[in-house]
Formats: C-alpha cells, sequence, structure tokens
C-alpha cells in the first residue's frame, strides 16, 4: 500500500467523519423549519379568521384574494429556482413569507369547517405524514421511479381540479381528494428519502448545505399541508 492510497483512505476518512456530523444538524433544520413554518400557518389562519377586519376583507376583495395567492406562487418558485443566488438569510425570511400568506389563504377553512373537525383532521394528518416520512428515510427500496409517477398524478389531479371548477361535479371532487391524498401520502415518502440522500452527500453544515435543508423543509411542508387540505375535504364537518 503506497503513500497516495493511504492518504486517499484518509481523506475518505476524515470526509465520512464530516457528514456523520454534519447530517444530524442538517436534518434537524429541515424538521425545524418545516415546524416552525407549519405553526406560523396555524396561527396567522386563525388570526386572520377570528379577525373581522380581514376576513371580510379576504371574502369581499377577489384581487386581494387572488393576488396573495399568485404571490404565493411566485415566493415557491423563486425560492426552489434561486436558491442558489440566495443568501440563506434572504432564503429563510422568503420561507417565512410564504407561510405567513399561505396562512392568510388557508383562514377559510375556519369559516367552512367546526373547529373540532379541523384538530381532529390536524392530528390524523400529523401521524399520516409522520409514519410515511419514517418510512421514506428508513425504507432501501428506491423511490426514484414512485417520485416520477406521483409527480405526473399530481398535474393530472391539478389539471383535474382546473376542469372540475366550472363542471362542479361532486363525484369528480371526491375522487380527487381520495387521490389527492394518495398522491401526498407518496411524495411524503420520496421527499423525506430524496432530502435524505441529498443531506448525505453534504460536506459540512454550512450555508450551502443549509440551503438543501431549507428546501427540503419546504417540500415537507408542502406535503403536509397539502395532505391536510384534501384530508379536511374528506373528513371535515362542514359548519350549519
Amino acid at each position: 500500500m503506497d503513500y497516495e492510497e493511504l492518504n486517499v483512505k484518509a481523506v475518505s476518512r476524515d470526509r465520512e467523519l464530516e457528514m456523520s456530523a454534519a447530517f444530524p444538524i442538517l436534518m434537524r433544520k429541515v424538521y425545524l423549519w418545516m415546524t416552525l413554518a407549519l405553526v406560523i400557518t396555524g396561527f396567522t389562519a386563525y388570526y386572520v379568521a377570528t379577525n373581522e377586519t380581514l376576513m371580510t376583507a379576504l371574502v369581499t376583495n377577489q384581487i386581494l384574494f387572488w393576488g396573495l395567492a399568485i404571490v404565493e406562487i411566485a415566493l415557491v418558485i423563486g425560492l426552489s429556482a434561486a436558491i442558489n443566488k440566495l443568501s440563506l438569510t434572504t432564503a429563510t425570511l422568503m420561507f417565512v413569507l410564504y407561510s405567513v400568506i399561505n396562512g392568510a389563504t388557508m383562514s377559510f377553512i375556519f369559516l367552512v369547517y367546526t373547529y373540532s373537525s379541523i384538530t381532529n383532521v390536524f392530528f390524523i394528518t400529523a401521524a399520516t405524514f409522520g409514519a410515511m416520512a419514517v418510512f421514506g428515510y428508513f425504507t432501501k427500496t428506491d423511490l426514484t421511479s414512485l417520485g416520477k409517477i406521483l409527480f405526473m398524478a399530481l398535474i393530472g389531479i391539478i389539471i383535474a381540479t382546473i376542469v372540475n371548477f366550472f363542471t362542479k361535479s361532486e363525484g369528480l371532487a371526491v375522487i380527487l381528494n381520495y387521490l389527492g391524498v394518495l398522491v401526498f401520502v407518496g411524495l411524503t415518502a420520496y421527499d423525506s428519502q430524496k432530502i435524505k440522500q441529498m443531506l448525505l452527500m453534504a460536506p459540512d453544515a454550512g450555508e450551502s448545505a443549509q440551503k438543501i435543508a431549507l428546501l427540503g423543509a419546504l417540500s415537507l411542508y408542502l406535503d403536509f399541508i397539502n395532505l391536510f387540505l384534501y384530508l379536511l375535504r374528506i373528513f371535515g364537518s362542514k359548519r350549519n
């Protein structure tokens, strides 16, 4: 065994130690950021729903509501596309802003569903999300192919939902709700595995790696929110 080979092995061992030290830190940040975003969204939704002035403005002003929806989409696209050009602070602030705006647009659920059913569905979502995230993290099966299928299915659901906005078919709406649950259950497992694989390749817990963790948190946040909304449409009890 020559000196060069020994040197390569030493570098490899150092790299493994660096990764093993950075990985748990980055994974904690993923779930910390995701949890923080969910808390912000929840409190914002409740605050807007219980504030008569804000709620009236959202209900009566279509330009305001759709403006917020467009800003939401722009924030997600901008954050995902420009993450390498943004500072970690800016990217985090964009994530927080998105959480606030999403909470404002989600405030309508408090007008449609009872508080008790929203709470129950939240815990159902948390349990389902947690189980699938754990599965995705620990499974040895490569979920890449499944992720591609689920993404195609999601596009189909979006198109069908837009069509159903005009046709207003209750039967199709029910089918789409159950399909939505299946898709986001699968995406939770897929994203969990993908995030793990990406962070395992991070050499340290520097800013670049933390940006990857932030995007991972955004992906899981979106999975949780969408899963919650689809389950709410199925199990939620509407107000009289």
